[in-house]
């Protein structure tokens, strides 16, 4: 029931009668708040602009973290030794810089670079003259991340050994 919601309740009123109705009066003034925000720092130096440009900074942040955990796939893991911890989270905000780095660089987002990427494959063919290990052939849009990321392309063929008599 909506009166039990304490977000929701205070926009309703009771009339005499025991109803409960819409208090338009309350709604009306909350309108005028709508989009607005109070942000406040103990640093009275900073100006207005500082501030709220420190509160787009911290969104970026919450967003780092997120990505952490969704887009480069973070578990947790269970470190019981602070070298190791300090280590682990020091690995996970790396993998997040060249994530962004990649994104700025690229005009992309990370899921899709990854995309697009994970389709350079390997393939192994083995025949009488020997086993090779060759890639893929590169789409323009691979060749064009890989230009834009100023990565070489991987070589066409990795190895080949002949069979053993």
């Amino acid at each position: 029931m909506i009166s039990t919601k304490p977000g929701l309740n205070r926009y309703l009123r009771t009339t005499p009668g025991g109803l409960l109705r819409i208090d338009q009066t309350r709604v009306k003034s909350e309108e005028n708040l709508d989009g607005k925000y109070l942000l406040r720092t103990s640093d009275p130096k900073m100006t207005a602009e500082d501030i709220a440009l420190g509160y787009k900074q911290l969104l970026e942040v919450e967003r780092g973290w997120r990505d952490m955990k969704q887009v480069i796939d973070l578990r947790p893991v269970f470190r019981r030794r602070e070298d190791r911890i300090r280590a682990h989270v020091l690995l996970c905000w790396l993998a997040l810089l060249l994530a962004r780095i990649a994104e700025t660089s690229t005009g992309q987002t990370w899921p899709t670079l990854r995309r697009d990427l994970d389709r350079i494959t390997l393939g192994t063919f083995t025949g009488p003259a020997g086993t090779f290990q060759q890639r893929t052939e590169l789409t323009k849009t691979q060749r064009d991340l890989l230009a834009a990321l100023k990565i070489d392309a991987p070589p066409r063929i990795y190895r080949f050994s002949t069979p053993e008599r």
